[in-house]
């Protein structure tokens, strides 16, 4: 039974769009539906330096959700929520991803540049006999270890930004069964999405415990290598799920002289700052409220019921993969109202002011309309790559035709650390092979 209009709506776009139709529709919904400090810059980024604005959107969510950490949140349908979400921006090279990460997050780099001064400051003039040892306040981690991620963590707990400009280097170590680093990072973003604790001790660290996790996940990867993000475990065991998938969507061939307003990147890095204020004095030890609950409105309580209901019904009827992937739904619904209505108030951050039901309708949109990127990816990507060769079996027919590793690089456009890696094992294990062969 259809129960709103939104359901009509998205029935009858299923019988006459595509999936990228569906996808830009929404895409341009939402820019016109959020405040126009944040689509003025995505649109001028798009005209003067041809970013996808949907790269640029998905970036920009991801830097209000890591300004807000823990110190804003909901409680609807019985549970409570924070914002923290993880976010995968697909492409092909010199599709400007790492432009639109820049963007986004410029006014979270400022902070951190700041921080990063002071914390030099302080441990210039740290004295080990009175002092306590200085912390660094740090909000974005870029090629770290799990270890160091946690240890930040520890120091930073009400958020940490995981910012990866290409994310494949991350998916291979989590699909490596026998890397400790790759299983502890999935363990710990599958359960740092639902803000569980994080406990580790360690012989040769410092034991800490993290009572609620909030990690963020921003990074690129490449068409060819998103089959790689769906192996080894990955989706099995639900880290797929939890991603926010952005293919390209619009492309801007033309180019114009010109740069993008002052004012306009002032505007969006002002706004980041407003949230990014609360965030930092709820972190001060003399602060006595640590954390704001936001309350919804009656119509967006029943707004969120409705369609939650609705997920239900349609997890029940969809595909083995979309049925989980509508499971995670129910939860990334309530992160995404709260960012929106956090980028609503961004400008006189008015905590006092309900979450309301027009926002629960535009993240009701933000939310399909991952879903529809997640079902470009499937058909372009996953699906299709079924019949591919693995990057060993590529390397081992290159190795019986005496090819170059160059070759297998440039062919696959796999990294060339990681080609030599499997390319050296693979040697290994023949002339293991050989050796034994000799014996017998």
């Amino acid at each position: 039974m259809i129960n709103s209009k939104g359901s009509i709506e998205r029935k009858l776009d299923e019988l006459i769009l595509t999936q990228r139709e569906k996808s830009i529709l929404a895409l341009n919904k939402i820019l016109v539906s959020i405040p126009p400090e944040y689509s003025d810059l995505i649109n001028e980024a798009f005209i003067y330096k041809r970013v996808p604005k949907e790269y640029l959107l998905s970036a920009m969510l991801f830097s209000v959700s890591t300004s807000m950490g823990l110190t804003f949140f909901i409680e609807s349908l019985g549970y409570k929520n924070y914002a923290n979400l993880y976010f995968t921006i697909v492409g092909s090279r010199g599709d400007t991803k790492s432009e639109a990460l820049k963007l986004a997050t410029s006014p979270l780099v400022n902070e951190d540049d700041e921080s990063y001064d002071n914390y030099c400051s302080m441990v210039k003039d740290y004295n080990s006999e009175v002092d306590d040892e200085p912390t660094r306040k740090q909000i974005l981690l870029q090629n770290s270890t799990i270890e160091a991620v946690h240890k930040t963590h520890s120091e930073n707990p009400n958020a940490v930004g995981i910012y990866i400009d290409e994310v494949y280097t991350l998916i291979e170590k989590m699909g490596n069964s026998n890397s400790r680093d790759g299983v502890e990072w999935r363990t710990f973003l599958l359960q740092g999405y639902t803000n569980a604790y994080v406990d580790v001790g360690r012989k040769t660290t410092k034991s800490f415990r993290i009572k609620e996790t909030y990690p963020n996940l921003l990074g690129g990867i490449q068409n060819e290598f998103v089959p790689k993000l769906f192996a080894n475990g990955n989706l099995e065991s639900g880290f797929i799920d939890r991603q926010l998938f952005t293919p390209k969507l619009v492309e801007n061939n033309k180019l114009i002289r010109g740069v993008i307003s002052k004012k306009v990147v002032a505007d969006y890095n002002l706004l980041i700052s407003n949230i990014l204020q609360y965030k930092n004095q709820s972190e001060k030890k003399e602060e006595i409220i640590k954390k704001f609950k936001i309350d919804l409105t009656e119509q967006a309580e029943d707004r969120m019921f409705e369609y939650t209901q609705e997920l239900i019904n349609r997890k029940e009827t969809a595909g083995k993969i979309l049925k989980e992937y509508h499971a995670k739904m129910q939860i990334s619904i309530h992160k995404l109202s709260l960012v929106l209505h956090l980028m609503k108030i961004s400008k006189d951050m008015d905590y006092t002011k309900k979450l309301d039901l027009e926002t629960v309708e535009l993240a009701i949109i933000v939310n399909e309309y991952f879903l529809c990127n997640f079902k470009i990816i499937l058909n372009e990507n996953y699906h299709k790559s079924s019949n591919e060769p693995s990057l060993d079996e590529i390397i081992k027919t290159a190795i019986k035709n005496n090819a170059l590793q160059k070759s297998v690089v440039d062919i696959t456009k796999v990294p060339k650390g990681t080609v030599s890696k499997h390319w050296n094992k693979i040697l290994e294990k023949q002339e293991t092979g050989n050796q034994n062969s000799k014996l017998f």
